[in-house]
């Protein structure tokens, strides 16, 4: 099935309210094109150097989204452009994008990742320790960092009470942490092309899809 036909049946598909945020980590900028023909105009790719190359190749009406993990000394490649960085997993990288902002004079938006697969090597805060953070000084002076919501990835598993377990924990964390933030926290990013569905029905309001759209990933 072509790219073109995939995307048109996922806009049709998903509920008004949850947005579709197409994985393009590994696939050609032809690939790319072809979503965005298709009407696609958000792409989440998980490495900075090829994130930059695509975002120099391809129109400039599109919203790049980091979605992998990011590290301090790759920030300021991105920060110039990015409109979303969902992988915000420690204060040391807060602090860096917030920094390499307001170099720029711009606000970044960003998501804060949050740990609850039962893998240790998933990355993301420890949800006490994010609370901590959330309630410190130091974080209500990064002026030039907006948190959006909330972003996680449920455990690599095929049992769906896991992965059930694993949403149910996010929405709550996301729903515990909306009052401190108003208006502009939004966005609870939780879904991938096995799973996204059991996301969307636990509240989910952005989808990480990648092989549903471009098939499995040319490495």
């Amino acid at each position: 099935m072509a790219i073109s036909v995939r995307i048109k049946e996922l806009h049709a598909s998903l509920p008004q309210g949850v947005t579709l945020v197409a994985v393009s980590k590994f696939h050609p900028v032809e690939s790319l094109k072809e979503a965005y023909e298709a009407g696609q105009r958000i792409f989440g790719e998980s490495r900075v150097q090829e994130l930059v190359v695509k975002h120099e190749a391809l129109p400039k009406d599109i919203e790049w989204q980091m979605i992998g993990h990011l590290q301090t000394n790759k920030v300021r490649q991105i920060v110039p452009f990015v409109s979303l960085i969902q992988s915000v997993d420690s204060v040391r990288l807060a602090e860096c994008i917030n920094r390499e902002a307001e170099r720029i004079g711009r606000v970044v938006d960003i998501l804060l990742e949050i740990h609850v697969a039962q893998e240790e090597s998933k990355t993301g805060w420890k949800y006490p320790e994010l609370v901590t953070f959330l309630q410190d000084e130091g974080f209500k002076s990064l002026k030039n960092i907006r948190v959006r919501g909330v972003m996680g990835m449920a455990t690599n598993t095929d049992d769906e009470a896991v992965i059930r377990a694993d949403f149910e924990q996010l929405a709550k964390h996301y729903n515990e942490l909306k009052p401190l933030f108003g208006e502009a926290f939004d966005t609870l990013s939780m879904g991938m092309s096995d799973d996204y569905e059991l996301a969307i029905e636990c509240g989910s309001t952005m989808v990480r899809i990648g092989s549903s759209i471009f098939g499995d990933r040319i490495y």
